[in-house]
């Protein structure tokens, strides 16, 4: 047995913590550094790590508890509001990235850029844009401490209706590779999923509920237990039995324990064990998993083209959605940022196109890229968009006291000038 691991991860939590204090410096979240860490330490720059099956597992795990505290702390009020507003964004935020990212393809075919390139490779290009990874949103989200807002709660609703939407179409245009997965099929499988999702939400909410009855409020310590078992039952039946990604299993649960009055007591065991090991390992594991072959002049724009691409898309796209469902035009901008992120979704759906033979390897790297400088940006654009809204509203904030102390120095004047107010 290697005990090889144990040097990876002292490594990897060691690299996370020094380059997030690093990025904090520039005032930049830490998330940031956590990514550039697995990226400096993987095969892309230094080699010192590399992706093992070890490596995956803690990682995937590390994205299964942070969507599960984020649904712990959701507050189900504010996401059912958003309901209406997050389907209309998870819409526009799949069809605007479909349509760019065909005709990008299309458009690079005809300069030359990928010469080989199929109608069905381009189609498969879009297909990859519309995935969102709401995972390092909803930690940027944390710290900044707009998690909880209309527009955290819209971003959250919107990449859960996202990810079914682009199953749907990643199910199409399976169908048109000759894939034989049948879209009725897995139409039904989703349906299924939320019915098991809305039984497993009722037995665990009456689950805790007779616990807590049971125990007279006392012996707290097996709650986490039980929901953490809940949390991984959801995520694997999410993934094997009905083929919805397992993230959103890990939500469904994290949404039935924040019904529980212990969700407070449950999400604070939980945050130590995030912060220490599952996030950074995360984080860092979509660094490491970046490969870079040597790149020519052509395949270098195309790849900065694409990051191009995939962040307006989801911008317009997304704050079109928001537009129509009345957020102004600085909450827009906020909500479309938000939905910028790609991750280990866009990844697996373009691991999927690479073995079915509809995208081509030279396509992989663009990709990868594409990947990595959403995850690197998303952060940046969304506090930039958090911390303009916040100046707009100091800003109007002072000129309306010195509005209100130079009427009240008028009216003070026009007393001791003896006239009356008007």
């Amino acid at each position: 047995m290697s005990y090889h691991y144990l040097l990876d991860l002292a490594l990897i939590l060691l690299s996370t913590k020094l380059l997030g204090i690093a990025t904090g410096k520039f005032q930049m979240p830490r998330v940031v550094g956590a990514l550039l860490a697995g990226l400096i330490l993987g095969p892309a720059v230094l080699n010192i790590l590399s992706e093992t099956a070890f490596l995956s597992q803690l990682s995937e795990l590390g994205v299964i508890v942070i969507l599960f505290t984020a649904g712990m702390g959701t507050d189900l009020r504010e996401l059912r509001s958003a309901g209406k507003a997050g389907f209309l964004v998870a819409l526009c935020g799949v069809l605007a990235p479909m349509l760019m990212g065909t005709g990008f393809g299309w458009m690079a075919g005809e300069l030359g850029w990928l010469p080989d390139n199929t109608l069905l490779e381009n189609i498969f290009l879009g297909t990859v844009l519309t995935a969102t990874s709401v995972s390092i949103t909803v930690e940027t989200l944390k710290e900044l401490g707009r998690l909880d807002t209309h527009v955290g709660s819209t971003i959250l609703a919107a990449a859960l209706i996202d990810d079914v939407l682009g199953l749907v179409a990643l199910t199409v245009v399976s169908s048109m590779a000759g894939d034989g997965s049948g879209l009725l099929l897995v139409l039904l499988k989703i349906i299924l999923f939320f019915a098991f999702a809305i039984a497993a939400a009722c037995g665990g909410i009456w689950l805790f509920r007779r616990m807590i009855a049971l125990a007279h409020q006392k012996n707290l310590r097996r709650y986490p237990v039980f929901a953490f078992v809940l949390c991984l039952l959801l995520a694997y039946c999410a993934e094997e039995l009905f083929g919805v990604a397992d993230i959103i299993g890990a939500f469904a649960a994290g949404l039935v324990v924040a019904c529980t009055p212990k969700a407070d007591y449950i999400r604070s065991k939980f945050e130590p064990l995030s912060y220490l090991l599952l996030t950074p390992v995360f984080f860092a594991g979509i660094g490491i998993k970046v490969e870079l072959p040597q790149l020519n002049g052509s395949l270098v724009a195309f790849s900065l083209l694409l990051l191009a691409v995939a962040i307006l898309s989801k911008v317009i796209g997304c704050g079109l959605g928001a537009r129509l469902c009345g957020f102004d035009g600085a909450e827009c901008l906020q909500v479309g940022a938000g939905m910028a992120c790609r991750g280990e979704v866009a990844l697996i759906v373009a691991n999927r196109g690479l073995s079915m033979g509809v995208l081509s390897q030279a396509m992989m790297t663009p990709i990868v890229i594409t990947v990595v400088g959403c995850a690197v940006l998303t952060p940046v654009l969304l506090k930039v968009c958090f911390s303009r809204r916040a100046k707009g509203a100091a800003a109007r904030s002072t000129l309306a006291d010195r509005y209100h102390k130079a009427e009240q120095l008028e009216l003070m004047s026009d007393e001791m000038l003896g006239k009356k107010p008007q």
